[in-house]
């Protein structure tokens, strides 16, 4: 696609936020486009670009990989028990079921619910990996568009996001969202940094308030970042105890990116407690390297 220059064309009349490759590829997808060649694709893309484009104006990459609970749950078991998890940038809200999820990590014997799809991560370094799940008594999340797992284009189009050969991902994402389809999250549309006050109001007191949220700061501008940032800091002064889990690329966070040490692994992200780095993670929940 990069060498292509009919398809660079097309793609520059777009608004520069929907020219992602991922967002392309994705609605090829839910079209029922070829995507194990090239020519066929390019020929699908050019021949159907006025319904290709609609799909690319109309959705975004939401990405809801139930997987990177992995990489969370070190952090969320430790905690104060139960917990209340908020995520902003939720898409349908997959991430906030941690503890009806079953882990294996590394050749340690798997645990959690006997019925949970399982999830298995690799570990390099003192990972500590906890002998259960966390209690989990609220989950609520922030999203511009939220999906609705009771609904099947919804499904699909969290499916046509799934790279073609990660076949072990689409089972994942189905049994997913029949969990979170049997008990909903509050899910509220909105942008994270206006909508986040109203949605940790309805927070039970009683509980550990973490924020969290995975390759979602990326989409938001510097001054963006710093906003949400500052909330953080806002309510874990008014709230003692809240924790913001973040996971993003290594340059997302500027406080996180000032402590990271030099050879960041590439292609990895930063998985930080309250701004601090803890560890490595792999984009879809498959690796985790603690610091």
């Amino acid at each position: 696609m990069a060498a292509d220059p009919e398809l660079l064309a097309l793609l520059g009349a777009l608004p520069l936020p929907k020219r992602q490759p991922n967002l392309l590829l994705g609605a090829v997808r839910l079209l029922g486009g070829p995507v194990a060649d090239y020519p066929a694709f390019r020929q699908f893309v050019t021949g159907h670009w006025a319904a290709v484009s609609a799909q690319m104006l109309a959705r975004s990459t939401q990405t809801n990989e139930a997987g990177r609970c992995a990489t969370l749950l070190p952090v969320l078991a430790a905690l104060p028990q139960p917990l209340a998890l908020l995520e902003v940038g939720a898409s349908a809200g997959l991430c906030l079921y941690p503890d009806r999820y079953r882990y294996a990590y590394g050749e340690r014997a798997p645990f959690g619910p006997e019925d949970g799809p399982l999830l298995e991560c690799t570990v390099d370094g003192p990972v500590p990996v906890p002998a259960a799940v966390p209690q989990v008594v609220w989950r609520g999340g922030i999203d511009l568009n939220p999906l609705d797992v009771t609904d099947p284009g919804d499904v699909r189009w969290l499916e046509s996001l799934i790279w073609p050969e990660h076949t072990e991902r689409v089972g994942r994402l189905h049994a997913a969202a029949a969990i979170a389809a049997a008990a909903p999250p509050v899910l509220v549309r909105g942008d994270l940094n206006e909508a986040l006050p109203a949605l940790v109001a309805q927070v039970p007191a009683e509980a550990t308030l973490v924020v969290f949220h995975t390759a979602v700061l990326a989409y938001l501008d510097t001054a963006g970042v710093d906003r949400f940032a500052a909330q953080m800091a806002a309510l874990a002064r008014q709230r003692p105890g809240t924790v913001w889990l973040s996971n993003e690329a290594a340059h997302v966070v500027p406080q996180v990116a000032r402590q990271l040490p030099d050879g960041v692994p590439p292609g990895r992200f930063v998985l930080a407690v309250d701004g601090r780095p803890v560890a490595f993670t792999m984009g879809h929940g498959q690796g985790v390297e603690w610091l």
